[in-house]
């Protein structure tokens, strides 16, 4: 599903953020990327979306180098990856309804299929009867919801989660988690980088950690492991 091998990334300004990555990851996993700030685990995250290209090394999602790709691939390689930030990153102009259906518009889907596949992300993140509503007309919770909804809406194979959780007070980012574990258990793959100890520690799923741009720890139902 997703495999890293050898993977460098050498900044510009000369900074090593990743030093040697191996890991697989396999369709269907729920993971955590944990580590001190500036571990590496933004650019652990970014290189799986393409928002960045590894220095040298192979990386491969679905059987396809990613790093070899052309830039006008890259639209394409995202249908298959959702991605959720710790800003929401709504347009602030549309509805509810309309920042999700945006996501299908982009591919060319068809109005009606728009319709019935927007409402049932949005009746699975709770907000069926707030797709009307504007992002400013949100809680915190509500937004990040609908972050997610945009973000599942093409179905795709893996769901990526740059603290998901960040903004949000405790109780709301139990909820969220309720929702990407109902994500992960239809089959979705949930690659998720947080600082929240509690949440590691109480839904126990892989913990990959990362120092220094390595992987030091690779758990199954592992622990945070650092004081948050």
């Amino acid at each position: 599903m997703i495999l890293m091998k050898d993977i460098y990334k050498t900044y510009g300004n000369g900074v090593t953020a990743l030093n040697g990555i191996n890991v697989e990851i396999e369709q269907g996993e729920f993971v955590y990327i944990v580590g001190p700030s500036g571990a590496g685990k933004s650019s652990f995250i970014k290189l799986m979306y393409r928002e960045i290209k590894p220095t040298r090394g192979l990386l491969r999602i679905n059987n396809r180098d990613i790093s070899e790709i052309k830039e006008k691939e890259v639209p394409l390689l995202r249908r298959n990856i959702g991605v959720i930030f710790q800003d929401f990153r709504l347009l602030p102009k549309l509805s509810v309804y309309e920042n999700v259906a945006f996501a299908l518009e982009v591919i060319e889907e068809s109005p009606r299929n728009i319709r019935k596949r927007v409402m049932d992300v949005l009746d699975l993140v709770g907000l069926k009867n707030k797709s009307r509503f504007f992002p400013n007309e949100l809680s915190g919770g509500e937004q990040q919801r609908v972050s997610i909804a945009r973000a599942i809406v093409n179905r795709p194979k893996i769901v990526i989660a740059d603290e998901p959780t960040g903004n949000l007070d405790p109780d709301t980012s139990w909820e969220i988690m309720k929702v990407f574990e109902e994500i992960n258990n239809s089959g979705t793959t949930i690659i998720m980088a947080t600082h929240s100890k509690e949440i590691v520690n109480t839904i126990k799923k892989r913990v990959i950690a990362i120092e220094d741009g390595l992987i030091v720890r690779d758990e199954q139902r592992g622990d945070y492991g650092y004081e948050s």
